[in-house]
């Protein structure tokens, strides 16, 4: 009986091993895009984390003392980079596992704001965040292109640190980058008729996704969330509204500026949102090209009912 129990023991104990070692490998992103590149990685394996709820800003975020704790605790730790979350710099000091900003990955194709990118009559004396002509723009994720890269290499740091999954990693980047391929098409096909409408922006966050599929906002209302803009500058923005007549100005969930309706009011003019984000899309292996097809149907939704 004696022998029996220690071989019942000695089994469950390797299983406790088995499921402990496979259960250690814990991915936590700063940001649902992220998270989605990560899902699509992990699929059949784990599902990733992310430290921001869906709604928060990842230019602000205020950590809350469970969220530091996930920080040190998880084993592979993925952002932007602190062009995006500024909030993180200071709390990644004390974590010793790896981390990847992902900005600085080799291979991605990078864009930068520059002074005729912004229409300056059209904007606040505020940026909403680090826009300053120069600095990067951190929105890299609305590239497939750089999709691809941050898949490949979150696949490599995987198959590393768990090398029993190694080949599911690799075959799973390997059925996104096909996946994304796809979807280009697809996006292509359905933004194509919409390529030289104008329409607005309240942030600008979709260059990456603009350069991809030939489209190009016509200007950018950028106003600050605590900056209530004076009467000549709606004035102003208005102005530009009625020289373009029928037109579109989107915004960004959860928040719809404060001065949106009076923008627009009276004028052929419809508000609607584009959520570069996606932070309700479901963390699966579909789940980035969701976020990018909802952007994609979501744009050329308004701009087809005017």
């Amino acid at each position: 009986m004696s022998r029996l129990f220690s071989l019942f023991v000695a089994f469950s104990t390797s299983l406790f091993v088995i499921s402990s070692a496979q259960a250690e490998v814990r991915v936590l992103t700063s940001i649902k895009p992220l998270q989605l590149i990560a899902a699509a990685v992990q699929d059949g394996i784990a599902v990733p984390e992310v430290l921001l709820p869906p709604g928060a800003s990842p230019h602000n975020y205020a950590l809350r003392p469970s969220d530091v704790r996930k920080v040190q605790s998880v084993d592979l730790l993925y952002w932007i980079g602190p062009d995006m979350e500024g909030f993180l710099p200071r709390v990644l000091k004390g974590r010793t596992q790896p981390v990847l900003a992902v900005q600085d990955l080799p291979g991605l194709k990078l864009r930068h704001f520059a002074e005729d990118e912004h229409s300056h009559a059209e904007e606040a004396d505020e940026h909403d965040h680090d826009h300053r002509p120069g600095s990067l723009d951190a929105h890299l994720w609305l590239s497939s292109v750089n999709a691809r890269v941050i898949a490949d290499r979150m696949a490599a740091d995987l198959s590393a640190i768990d090398p029993a999954n190694a080949a599911r990693y690799q075959s799973n980047a390997k059925a996104f980058d096909q996946r994304l391929d796809a979807l280009d098409a697809r996006l292509k096909a359905r933004l194509a008729p919409i390529a030289g409408k104008p329409y607005f922006v309240f942030h600008e966050a979709f260059d990456y996704f603009e350069d991809a599929y030939g489209l190009k906002h016509a200007g950018v209302f950028s106003v600050a969330a605590e900056v209530q803009p004076g009467a000549q500058h709606v004035a102003a923005m208005r102005k530009r509204l009625q020289e373009v007549g029928k037109t579109c100005v989107f915004s960004e969930p959860p928040l719809r500026p404060r001065l949106a309706e009076t923008l627009v009011a009276g004028l052929p003019v419809k508000l609607a949102e584009l959520d570069a984000l996606g932070g309700y899309t479901p963390a699966t292996a579909q789940g980035y090209e969701q976020l990018l097809e909802k952007l994609g149907n979501d744009l050329a939704g308004c701009l087809e009912s005017l």
